[in-house]
This record gives structure tokens, sequence and C-alpha cells, in this order.
């Protein structure tokens, strides 16, 4: 076994790292126990085991009855991963043809076999691309973020240019519809209302209108247009 794969995190701390980090991003926040549970389909008690076990080894700060902290190293291996997921998913869509519903299950199962050698192969293969194909901005190298600036669909006030940064990658159903109707990272939109009654925001894409609901424009993050 080569020294980095016996100092390489498991796959399992690497799923509870990349959850912490998916629920706290930049702002350093406490992570709950039930947060986690919920976004790895695992029981509390397996939560707070394994909090236990990241605080020992440096990766977390871990208070009891609240949650969890990246601490540096965390952080760093965290987004060692997180730009791994995001570069296969990229491949995955440009050159082996799956869907952007597909490509986060199958990057999921990827990122824990290959190695950091082959993972910065790839970015130069695919031109070291700077978002994945949800939008979501791809680590560099030495962890850096670019920052993010984008907000969800749903506070578009009425009148208003946007274009579409990214959408949200969990739910399959909502990501299907998405594709579908043609709302995805880079698309321009027209916000012609956005209801405070129900939160329903009804949106021009070229000569197509649609009026999408919480659920929808919750899912989708938008930058107000730059025109020329």
């Amino acid at each position: 076994m080569t020294d980095a794969a016996a100092t390489s995190p498991s796959s399992s701390v690497g799923d509870y790292l990349k959850a912490v980090w998916d629920l706290t991003g930049v702002s350093g926040a406490i992570a709950g126990t039930k947060d986690v549970a919920d976004k790895l389909s695992v029981s509390s008690a397996s939560v707070t085991n394994m909090f236990v076990r990241l605080q020992e080894m440096g990766l977390v700060d871990y208070e009891r009855y609240r949650g969890v902290s990246l601490t540096g190293r965390g952080r760093a291996e965290a987004l060692r991963l997180v730009r791994r997921h995001r570069l296969i998913e990229t491949f995955l869509l440009e050159h082996l043809g799956y869907t952007r519903q597909e490509v986060h299950e199958e990057a999921e199962r990827l990122e824990h076999a290959v190695s950091d050698g082959f993972t910065e192969r790839l970015a130069e293969f695919l031109g070291h691309p700077g978002h994945d194909p949800h939008g979501d901005p791809i680590p560099s190298a030495d962890g850096t973020l670019a920052a993010d600036d984008s907000f969800p669909l749903g506070e578009a006030a009425a009148g208003t240019r946007v274009r579409i940064r990214k959408v949200a990658d969990d739910d399959a159903t909502v990501l299907d519809y998405l594709e579908e109707q043609g709302l995805v990272p880079g698309c321009a939109l027209e916000v012609l209302e956005a209801r405070a009654m129900d939160g329903v925001v009804t949106v021009r894409n070229g000569g197509e209108t649609h009026s999408l609901g919480q659920v929808l424009t919750r899912a989708v993050f938008v930058r107000p247009e730059r025109r020329p």
C-alpha cells in the first residue's frame, strides 16, 4: 500500500466531511447532528459516533448536542474530495454521454476509487473547468474556491433579468424537470412575476414562459444578468 493510500481517509470519513461542507460551506458554521443524519440517511447515533472519530482525527471541532465545524485540515480534505467529485461529473457529462441527472450518483461511486494524480490529470484533460455540470464552482488544486454570489430564484424581483448560475443536484425529479424545460446553468431569464402569497415565480426563457413553485425556485440559483 502506498503512503498516500495509507493516510487517505476512508470513504465513509470523506462522505461525512463532504456532508458537513455542503451544510456549512465557507461560513464555518456548525452542522447539526440531525442535519447530517438526514443528508446521509443514517441514524443520529451513527453520526454522533462519527463526529467523535472525526474530532480524534483532527478533522472537526465537535460540540455535544450541537454538532461540528470543520477544522483547517477537515476543510482541506473536504475541498479535495469536492474538487474530485465535480471534475468527475464534468467528465461524465462532456465525454461519456451522461445526463445532469446521472452524474452525481456515478461520481459518488468513482470519487473514492481514484487518486489525486488521476484527479489532476483529469483537470488538465478537461481544460481546468471552473464549474461542474450543475454550475457549482470547482475548487482549485490548492483548495481555493471561487466566490459564489448567486441567490435562489425565489428571491428575484419581478421585472429583473437574471441568468441561472447553478441548480441543486440532490433531487433527480427536479433536475429532470429543469432539464426538460431548458432551465439549466447559463440560461437567461426575465422575471415576469414573483408572488409573495405562494412563492410562485413566473419567468420567460426566450419564447417560453414558466411558472415555478417554491420547490423549483429554491433549487435554481441565479445572478443578475450583465448586459454588454
